[in-house]
């Protein structure tokens, strides 16, 4: 006798092409409430929103130039010691502060509302995978949302500042000086933030990338070598600074992701061989 669609769970029946559409409807809906949620609260707290975050790096008190000046003067290094206040923060549009603040907010409530965007992301794949892939990708909205954070964090206490003090202070001539647009300073510290917490998605690109059979631990292994040197002209390029002491700052963590990378990678390739030997 043909069961009918009553004697079938909940769980396993197949959704239609509609469905899925009202699905990822109400995905997208949760999440812009979320994102627009967080933002308005970044928004409500303007004064710790610049004064406290945002404008900080501009501070020789910030407590990145606090720790390069102890470093310094361990290392005998008095040019460690930064002092970023030679430059002036104008603000030169009728609503260039509304807009930045406007800006600003959004970026803010997408960092904070971000476990729960992935998480959202999360629960519309998941009742499209299989078993296993769901218990191989178990954590996987912790570990994503723990590295764009990590990359956040890493380029609001160490690539920013240096950022700020070199192309705060670069001149070209003592006659002209430097007073820097809000927007432009602003722009040039979320797009920062923004990228940085993208380039630390590297560990999760690579398992991906493995899983699908795209790269191989081999493939990364020989090209060691020539990652050490992009790394090396990414992190000139991220502090365009003389100082070689803070682009080797720079440089060390994303090495470090490559490695993290590589050793992912290595582990995923193993279990994929003892699969297909078994």
């Amino acid at each position: 006798m043909k069961k009918t669609d009553s004697t079938i769970p909940d769980e396993v029946k197949e959704m239609t092409f509609w469905e899925h559409l009202d699905e990822l409807r109400g995905t997208l809906w949760r999440i812009l409430i979320a994102v627009l949620v967080t933002s308005i609260a970044a928004f409500a707290f303007k004064g710790i929103l610049f004064d406290d975050i945002i404008l900080a790096p501009k501070s020789k008190t910030f407590i990145t130039y606090r720790a390069f000046c102890h470093l310094g003067e361990w290392l005998s290094m008095p040019s460690l010691c930064i002092d970023p206040s030679h430059f002036q923060l104008i603000n030169i549009s009728l609503a260039g502060q509304f807009t930045s603040h406007m800006n600003i907010s959004l970026v803010a409530g997408l960092i904070i509302a971000l476990p729960y965007v992935l998480w959202e992301l999360w629960r519309f794949i998941k009742p499209g995978l299989s078993e296993d892939e769901v218990r191989s990708s178990r954590g996987a909205v912790t570990v994503i949302s723990l590295l764009f954070i990590a990359g956040v964090l890493f380029s609001y206490f160490v690539v920013a500042p240096l950022m700020i003090n070199f192309l705060g202070g670069y001149t070209v001539s003592d006659a002209v000086a430097n007073q820097i647009a809000l927007t432009s300073y602003v722009s040039s510290i979320t797009m920062m933030t923004l990228l940085m917490g993208l380039l630390f998605e590297l560990p999760v690109l690579i398992l991906f990338l493995t899983k699908i059979g795209i790269i191989t631990p081999r493939h990364l292994r020989k090209y060691r070598k020539h990652t050490i040197i992009g790394i090396l002209i990414v992190a000139g390029v991220i502090t365009p600074s003389p100082d070689v002491f803070s682009q080797i700052i720079v440089a060390i963590p994303l090495y470090a992701l490559f490695e993290l990378s590589l050793a992912i990678s290595s582990r995923i390739y193993r279990k994929k061989q003892e699969v297909a030997a078994e």
